[in-house]
């Protein structure tokens, strides 16, 4: 494996993780020696990734933008959704609804690439679950992810031209209005 492909593969295992990943466990994926991983860690933190070590292992810090955007549209438009977020240079974190009776149901989703786009549908079809969407007639969340606010916005009007954007309704909690405009710092 090229060793930029390498690096750019070890960046999406860190981004997708919610926990420190091994050195270890990053040698045994991407199939070098941890003097390999090492080294491709001390050239990341060199263009700038903020990699930490921790004694659990490593964690990528990511500096960015997110918000929540409410949007609406059917089964067969679901992979063209995601693909023009991440076309766009976000990531899909999440995905959830507002259920008038069980409340919020959250799922994890971390979608960063058309690969990513792919897989996840692929599992859709290959299953017999319907997407959560489906729970409330279409409408959904997802958090967005992305390095800056310019991003964001051009996120969003792609969402909006194609109409996938749905408005805040009166009986949605206030805690989704904030969290539409939260960033990370």
């Amino acid at each position: 494996m090229a060793v930029e492909l390498r690096q750019k593969k070890m960046l999406e295992l860190l981004r997708k993780s919610e926990k420190p990943l091994s050195g270890s466990y990053l040698s045994e994926m991407l199939k070098v020696s941890r003097q390999i991983i090492v080294q491709d860690i001390g050239t990341l933190r060199d263009k700038g990734y903020q990699i930490l070590s921790t004694p659990k292992g490593y964690i990528l810090q990511q500096q960015g933008v997110s918000k929540v955007f409410k949007v609406y549209h059917t089964d067969e438009e679901t992979e063209q959704e995601l693909n023009l977020i991440v076309d766009l240079g976000g990531e899909i974190e999440d995905v959830f609804i507002y259920h008038k009776v069980y409340g919020e149901v959250r799922a994890k989703l971390n979608i960063g690439s058309r690969r990513d786009v792919q897989e996840f549908s692929e599992a859709l079809r290959a299953g017999k679950s319907s997407p959560l969407k489906n729970a409330t007639s279409g409408f959904h969340y997802h958090t967005v992810w992305a390095k800056d606010k310019e991003i964001l916005g051009l996120i969003e009007e792609a969402l909006d031209e194609q109409g996938y954007l749905a408005e805040l309704r009166d009986y949605e909690p206030e805690s989704l209005r904030d969290e539409q405009e939260r960033i990370e710092d």
